[in-house]
């Protein structure tokens, strides 16, 4: 799982198929277009409804690939036979996935002589799944990274190539880790690449021991109970920072959360303790320095406060709770 050693010979140069959707996957198909590598086709999810409108949008990764000239396939899925003969007609040496969101069969796993070399952004087999980043924040995880694997049949399951840890820090939000691990993993998967084609890694199974599931957030989920510990609820919101945000509730109004900082302070949980909008957890209370009402523009906690007219002792709603 070590990098490869550097070396003065040129870098091979394969022929490779692109697989990736969001933004996590635009730097990797920048970094492998730019290693001059051939970029036979950039496949990725079809254009889909976005924003107030509706309207469909394309992907980051396909608005990428058209301002570098690659060809585009956006195919609904591989569960087709023809799609996988196209895939396969290609004849690529091997396929770069970022992020892709679709399932890949047997068939197209096979079809690459090097096969599918996947970026994904934990230290596996620590939080295998769609939702990763804000996971290991969540959780309070020191540290996390980028595994580059080659891809099975399973749930990022496959064997390891390489992987490159990154600290999470205190104040570190998912937008600040993945921005982060988006840019490491383009550079690992160009030596994964490089030390693929030389025969120089070898895939290592990954540890039986460790594994964890990191699910994506649904709505109960993103929101804040005032009855647990206030650090657990700022590792919440960082964790759902910038998107889709935290929320709570008051007089029957979801109010996003962008910002929240665990902070002394005691009292009922749920109790607003002062004007800076601080409220009383479990354990501890968390600040609130900026929020969102639906519809409106973000504000300081201080100022939402003064809009509402909630004054200082009042005891905000929990889930299943009644706002008093």
């Amino acid at each position: 799982m070590a990098a490869p050693e550097p070396t003065s010979e040129a870098a091979p140069r394969l022929r490779l198929a692109f697989m990736g959707t969001p933004a996590f996957a635009v730097p990797t198909l920048e970094a492998v277009h730019a290693a001059s590598h051939e970029i036979a086709c950039v496949y990725t999810q079809p254009p889909r409804p976005a924003g107030r409108g509706h309207k469909r949008r394309r992907s980051a990764v396909h608005e990428s690939a058209e301002r570098l000239g690659l060809a585009v396939r956006t195919p609904e899925t591989f569960k087709d036979p023809e799609t996988q003969r196209a895939f396969a007609a290609l004849g690529c040496d091997a396929a770069v996935v970022a992020a892709y969101g679709l399932i890949l069969p047997r068939a197209v796993l096979a079809a690459p002589r090097l096969g599918c070399l996947n970026v994904h952004p934990s230290l596996l087999p620590r939080w295998r799944g769609p939702a990763p980043i804000p996971r290991a924040i969540a959780a309070g995880d020191n540290e996390t990274g980028v595994t580059i694997m080659r891809l099975d049949e399973g749930v990022d399951s496959g064997p390891i190539l390489l992987m490159a840890r990154a600290p999470i820090a205190p104040e570190t939000t998912a937008g600040d880790l993945h921005d982060r691990l988006a840019e490491l993993g383009a550079r690992l998967m160009i030596e994964a690449l490089d030390g693929v084609a030389r025969g120089r890694l070898t895939p290592t199974p990954q540890p039986a021991e460790g594994a964890s599931h990191a699910a994506k957030f649904d709505r109960a989920e993103r929101r804040l109970d005032w009855r647990r510990p206030a650090l657990a609820l700022d590792r919440l919101t960082r964790a759902l920072a910038p998107r889709p945000g935290a929320w709570i509730e008051i007089d029957g109004e979801a109010v996003r959360v962008l910002a929240a900082r665990a902070v002394a302070g005691a009292g009922a949980p749920g109790t607003l303790l002062d004007a800076a909008f601080t409220v009383a957890c479990g354990e501890g209370a968390l600040e609130l320095p900026r929020v969102q009402r639906p519809g409106r523009a973000a504000v300081a906690g201080a100022a939402y406060l003064r809009g509402a007219r909630l004054a200082v002792g009042r005891v905000l709603a929990s889930p299943c709770h009644a706002t008093s």
